[in-house]
């Protein structure tokens, strides 16, 4: 049987005829790095959104013990970013954008080694904190991740809080691990923390529908470093709220757990998962009804060591992300790598990954003939289309080293559309929707809208898809509610608003 990847080049897409991914550096108006003490050897997390209604997204970036910064996307042709203002806060670990109340407006919530804040968007790239209305009580602890959904027939969103060493354990460090918090909807207010125990040094977090049953899930992602002995790689169910185990189907794993991403690369409509961690990044295939199975080690995901220098040395996985790069109709894969700190076990000089699909399913690391295999110690990142010409550029927050933007300058790069989900009411960004795109010969690419995952790292914005040499097709969108919409066409090489209709 071929495998999906390869029927993708009978079809005439993720053709090896497509040009070599190159990036160019972007210079900034301003240096910005990650900085601190041991609160910051993790987090380091960017936002990517639009604040200011110009349809270019826009970086909030962590700064630890240094403030973080805003920078408003200038772009005119080539990638640019000037500074805005924004309020000092310090110990920033991360940020994720997001809708909290419905005005189509994205807010922000912002991650630290502290009290966390939510600020609401007023417009313009303004923030405010959050109305007290709101009863927003976000903890107090060394918060690493976050993700946020919404759950059925609720108008307003569950938030779920990711926490890393519980610093006031005089036990401490190993093995004390912080419990991690559930909020959920009070009416159109936030109710009272609710703890998720165990916790296990969480680093990453994901609602998604795995199982598309219609019903997220939660994942956690956790740092062995910390558990040491006793704790795992978990799954927790809303409804009834419950963290699953062997009993349940739920294998017991074990990683340095550190960043998830998710997305169907096998073209069955389940999302695959790659979770980071030091010395590997094992990819999960999703086989359906509950079962993850791990993708075969020479498929070129794992990326253990360094592919350049000479440290032989296990890496340090941080951010992933998958995004069509070359827009052959083949996602690829970003991981941001680094070194902890000083840490003598691991890889000192570590270069990010760009592993590249090909059209029989093998991922080919591309990072340093990309020009992105930087060596200083990544943390946060993303891959967005910062300046609107079809083709994702990357952005890293490094660790006591400056921030870098790179812009995709690849030549000759196949058709693309980017699909902007809009819906009334209080789920304005339709997180939980799920997108399909129809391709010739029935083939079919579908995309759930997130609102979490990587590193510390979010984005909020249209979602992108590669075509390679396809110039037709049709969109269809699953709503949160289970709705669907009818298949429509969408012109290629641009990005189209789909807004949902009363009657669906």
């Amino acid at each position: 049987m071929l495998r999906p990847a390869l029927c993708l080049a009978i079809l005439g897409l993720g053709s090896s005829a497509w040009a070599e991914v190159l990036f160019a550096p972007v210079s900034l108006p301003i240096e910005h790095q990650y900085s601190g003490g041991w609160t910051h050897f993790v987090g380091g997390g960017v936002a990517v959104f639009d604040c200011d209604g110009d349809a270019q997204p826009d970086l909030f970036a962590a700064g630890g013990s240094a403030p973080a910064i805003l920078l408003r996307n200038t772009s005119d042709g080539p990638v640019s970013f000037a500074p805005a203002p924004f309020p000092e806060i310090l110990e920033t670990t991360g940020a994720y954008p997001f809708d909290v109340d419905g005005d189509d407006i994205l807010d922000l919530v912002v991650l630290r080694s502290g009290a966390n804040r939510l600020l609401r968007g007023t417009g313009a790239c303004q923030f405010e904190d959050a109305p007290s209305d709101w009863t927003f009580d976000g903890g107090s602890e060394w918060t690493t991740a976050f993700s946020a959904t919404f759950e059925p027939g609720q108008d307003w969103p569950t938030f779920a809080f990711g926490n890393y060493v519980d610093q006031t354990d005089p036990e401490g460090p190993f093995e004390a691990c912080d419990r991690n918090y559930l909020i959920r909807p009070e009416g159109r207010a936030f109710g009272p923390r609710i703890p998720l125990e165990p916790g296990f040094c969480a680093l990453s977090m994901l609602f998604s529908d795995w199982k598309n049953t219609g019903t997220p899930d939660l994942r956690i992602s956790n740092d062995r470093q910390y558990y040491v002995r006793d704790g795992r790689e978990q799954m927790w169910s809303l409804d009834p709220l419950k963290e699953y185990t062997e009993a349940d189907g739920w294998p017991t794993m074990k990683l340095w757990g550190m960043g998830i991403a998710s997305r169907d690369i096998t073209g069955d409509g389940l999302p695959e998962v790659v979770l980071t961690s030091m010395g590997d990044q094992p990819l999960l295939f999703n086989r359906g009804n509950g079962r993850m199975e791990p993708a075969p080690y020479d498929l070129g995901t794992y990326a253990t060591t360094p592919y350049v220098g000479d440290d032989g040395r296990p890496s340090t996985g941080w951010h992933a992300q998958f995004g069509d790069v070359n827009n052959d109709g083949l996602d690829d894969l970003f991981i941001a790598k680094g070194n902890v700190d000083q840490m003598p076990s691991n890889a000192m000089a570590d270069p990010n990954n760009l592993l590249i699909q090909q059209p029989d399913g093998q991922f080919v690391e591309q990072g340093a003939v990309a020009g992105i295999g930087s060596v200083h110690r990544a943390r946060g990142a993303a891959l967005a289309d910062l300046n609107g010409d079809g083709l994702l550029d990357l952005v890293v927050v490094n660790r006591r080293a400056p921030m870098e933007v790179w812009q995709n300058t690849t030549a000759e790069a196949g058709h693309w559309v980017g699909i902007d989900v809009r819906q009334p009411g209080a789920n304005s960004r339709a997180i939980g929707a799920k997108i399909a795109l129809r391709l010739p010969e029935d083939r079919v690419l579908t995309r759930e809208i997130t609102s979490g995952g990587g590193h510390a790292s979010g984005a909020a914005g249209p979602e992108h898809f590669g075509l390679g040499s396809v110039e037709q097709v049709l969109v269809r969108v699953t709503w949160p509610d289970g709705a669907v919409s009818d298949w429509q066409p969408v012109g290629v090489d641009r990005v189209t608003r789909i807004e949902r209709k009363e009657d669906n």
